[in-house]
């Protein structure tokens, strides 16, 4: 049987959707399928049940699925101990990271990555939601928890501060905040509860509950903006505010807040070269923006 027929029934399985698993493999949805009705034909059995929010496993589907990543494990082995015509770290890496961490810390690096070595390609996703491992949806996650399922390889990348933030004009014309007390006076920008994807971005409740949100988002840019508008108070990472001049700390002091940054890989891709490469960039560059992410608690 054709391995390249199983790497795609793997890509479906992990990703749920066609288009998910084509996406992935660099190929178009209809592809997939094709491949996908092949080996079912082959083994003789439906291995994906078709449902109208994508493909699920049939039992036929889950039973073959240890067998089949136990190849993909075997054919990873030989990729890296097969000789390259090429110096240096080759192929694809995804990178997944919260949205301004990849943005502002990692996007402005991560091109020289790519020079050191040109046969290296890097796709960020830099989003406002937890990114899966289990699901490829990237090779190696920065995330702000501790992944504790699976096999996977764990490192602690960096910390960094957050404070809370408001435009100055706006703190001009407000009642001056000098005690946690007197938070209550003003208009607070922050996420959208129900669609909050860690419960490490809840800081407001440790500081003052507010009465009412001036505005809310998923997107911790979109945050940024609305407080540089003047639509009240926000948490926000140091990296990102403390570069503006039109924005100001508010109850240094009191309104401080550390939080991690954990990034993980699969177990059994830590061997390949192009992780490796990745990996260790990606830590090299946490280091030198560590005056950025923990800057000194007074400007």
């Amino acid at each position: 049987m054709d391995w390249d027929h199983f790497r795609f029934y793997l890509e479906l399985a992990r990703n749920g959707t066609l288009a998910g698993a084509a996406r992935r493999l660099g190929v178009e949805h209809t592809t997939v399928s094709r491949r996908i009705q092949t080996l079912e034909k082959q083994m003789g059995a439906a291995l994906f049940a078709r449902e109208a929010g994508g493909h699920r496993l049939t039992e036929a589907g889950r039973v073959l699925l240890p067998a089949v990543e136990a190849m993909e494990s075997a054919v990873l082995g030989v990729e890296q101990a097969a000789p390259t015509a090429h110096d240096g770290p080759s192929g694809l890496v995804r990178v997944g990271a919260t949205e301004g961490f990849g943005t502002l810390i990692l996007a402005p690096h991560l091109a020289r990555l790519t020079q050191k070595h040109p046969h290296l390609s890097i796709d960020l996703l830099a989003l406002p939601r937890m990114l899966h491992l289990s699901r490829r949806e990237a090779d190696i996650v920065i995330s702000l928890e501790r992944p504790t399922r699976g096999s996977v390889v764990v490192s602690r990348l960096t910390d960094y501060r957050l404070y809370l933030y408001g435009q100055r004009e706006y703190l001009a014309r407000k009642p001056l905040v000098s005690t946690p007390e007197d938070l209550r006076h003003h208009a607070f920008v922050s996420y959208v509860d129900d669609l909050l994807f860690t419960k490490e971005l809840q800081f407001l409740d440790a500081l003052h509950k507010p009465e009412r949100f001036a505005f809310r988002s998923t997107s911790i840019t979109a945050q940024y903006e609305a407080v540089r508008a003047g639509a009240g108070l926000a948490v926000l990472p140091a990296f990102l505010a403390d570069r503006d001049p039109v924005l100001s700390r508010v109850l240094p002091g009191h309104a401080e807040f550390t939080r991690t940054f954990w990034m993980s890989m699969p177990a059994e891709a830590k061997h390949l070269a192009r992780m490796q490469a990745t990996w260790g960039f990606l830590r090299e560059t946490a280091a030198a923006q560590k005056a950025l992410l923990l800057p000194a608690a007074a400007r």
